[in-house]
């Protein structure tokens, strides 16, 4: 009899919160004021989310927007997200400094970057901030051009082998192995040659961010213990990937940490030209950040600064084979500057007159930006239209649609650079055009990305003809933006 009884009272609850969040979504202040996906009562978008992949989200997205407008409203399981395209709406949840908290599904991440700066929040992301800034000063991002160009130079040898002109070069793995060096040796200064053996890192990245996307996609497996239950073998991959990066990030901090030490005690002390530099020597309130501080930041600044480069980098190489009249033009300007030598070194002053560079990589990141969408979990009402979306609403940005919107660009499917240089250019909205997000909570690395990424793309053009080979991109999201089949192009040396 207590059993049925306690049976009976844990059904009423149960009911009970059911109705009332039943109630919470027929009342939410966003009714009437957006549209609203949800169809199924309590479950609402979650039912139509079963059939989002990485591969269709693109398109499953573009046809809400077509169908219900820039903005549109849904529930996942009670909670309440909105989801926007409208620059209006966009500039609103952006510009502030009282919507900084990261989306809900980004703490997904935790368990791999921590508390660094992608999670962080309030006193402790500004005291972060704040520190991290100076690392991307113009003296020291002239530091890091060198070693862009360095291992720039690696990729270009490793792409010899394979620059014959009759074999189908998938450039995304070559890339990212370049990328990886590039972001371990200016972030952490120390060189691991991910581009001259294999790496558990490139591979452990890999995982994660593919088991991350699919949690992206299915609401209860942002729950931990919904997670571990559901989809076992996705948990201990996911811990085995974050074990080994953890591993190799305190391995470098300590390697870093002794010789910052020899060199303390031959009174010698260098100017920190890396991130972990910074990280430590760095005190708040008096006191040296913790090695979990240091390895969070160092972790976030390896998932951002190295699929991301990766991405936008392959995808711009993927772009300009496919688009002969605007590799070529692009060529010329770089004979133009550097001449004949294809030894001479990429400097940080070169960019300042490569402005056809700018623009082909400016329309790359809009055609394919390498994290498709961003969100925001609002700290405080926000106003917009004639209502306002309330705290604690989920805020998803389409970056890809945005990007790609008839509206704010002429022929917005078409690769053309020149729009940056043309009329089109002045009358866009600052937040019509937004690769890297905007606000105060922007992408603190997008100087260090544009520079990382003009370097590649010229040294490669310098040394090789890009051909149209080998099948189309498939735009696949997977919290970065990669590709089904492959980024492939073809290679042939350049004749001088």
């Amino acid at each position: 009899m207590l059993v049925v009884l306690l049976v009976a009272l844990l059904v009423t609850r149960l009911v009970a919160s059911l109705f009332r969040l039943a109630l919470k979504e027929l009342r939410h202040p966003l009714q009437g004021v957006v549209p609203s996906v949800s169809r199924v009562p309590l479950l609402g978008a979650a039912w139509q989310m079963r059939s989002f992949q990485p591969d269709n989200l693109h398109d499953k997205f573009a046809e809400y927007v077509k169908r219900f407008g820039r903005s549109f409203m849904g529930t996942v399981l009670g909670h309440v997200v909105m989801v926007t395209a409208e620059p209006r709406h966009i500039d609103a949840l952006l510009q502030g400094q009282h919507q900084l908290k990261k989306g809900t599904m980004y703490f997904a991440l935790r368990g791999w970057l921590g508390d660094g700066l992608l999670l962080s929040r309030g006193k402790e992301w500004h005291t972060m901030r704040k520190i991290i800034t100076p690392t991307f000063h113009f003296s020291i991002l002239e530091q890091f051009v060198e070693v862009f160009d360095r291992q720039s130079s690696i990729l270009v040898e490793r792409l010899r082998t394979l620059s014959y002109g009759n074999e189908v070069v998938n450039i995304y793995p070559l890339v990212g192995l370049a990328a990886l060096d590039i972001i371990t040796e200016t972030a952490m200064g120390v060189n691991v040659d991910a581009q001259g053996a294999d790496s558990e890192v490139v591979h452990a990245v890999k995982d994660l961010t593919n088991i991350l996307a699919t949690r992206f996609m299915r609401p209860h497996l942002l729950f931990p213990h919904l997670f571990r239950l559901c989809w076992p073998s996705g948990f201990r991959k996911q811990q085995a990937g974050v074990i080994c990066l953890h591993e190799f990030t305190n391995g470098i901090i300590e390697q870093r940490r002794r010789l910052l030490a020899r060199e303390a005690n031959q009174d010698k002390p260098t100017k920190p030209h890396a991130l972990l530099d910074t990280l430590l020597r760095a005190t708040v309130d008096g006191q040296p950040l913790t090695d979990k501080q240091i390895r969070d930041e160092v972790n976030t600044f390896i998932f951002e600064g190295h699929d991301t480069t990766t991405s936008a980098v392959s995808f711009c190489l993927y772009l300009l084979s496919r688009h002969e009249a605007v590799q070529q033009k692009l060529f010329e300007e770089l004979r133009m500057h550097y001449g004949q030598d294809l030894f001479r070194g990429v400097i940080l002053s070169d960019f300042a007159t490569l402005p056809y560079l700018s623009c082909v990589v400016k329309e790359s990141l809009r055609l394919y930006p390498p994290i498709p969408a961003v969100a925001r979990c609002l700290e405080k009402d926000l106003v917009i239209d004639e209502g306002y979306i309330p705290v604690g609403t989920n805020v998803v940005v389409l970056l890809w649609q945005l990007l790609r919107d008839e509206a704010i660009f002429t022929d917005p499917l078409v690769f053309q650079p020149e729009r940056h240089l043309g009329e089109e250019a002045p009358r866009l909205s600052p937040y019509s055009y937004i690769p890297f997000s905007a606000g105060p909570r922007n992408c603190i690395g997008q100087k260090f990305a544009l520079l990382e990424m003009k370097t590649m793309v010229t040294k490669v053009i310098r040394h090789y003809q890009l051909l149209p080979m080998g099948a189309d991109v498939e735009p696949s999201i997977k919290i970065v933006l990669r590709s089904k089949s492959g980024v492939n192009v073809g290679l042939r040396p350049r004749l001088y």
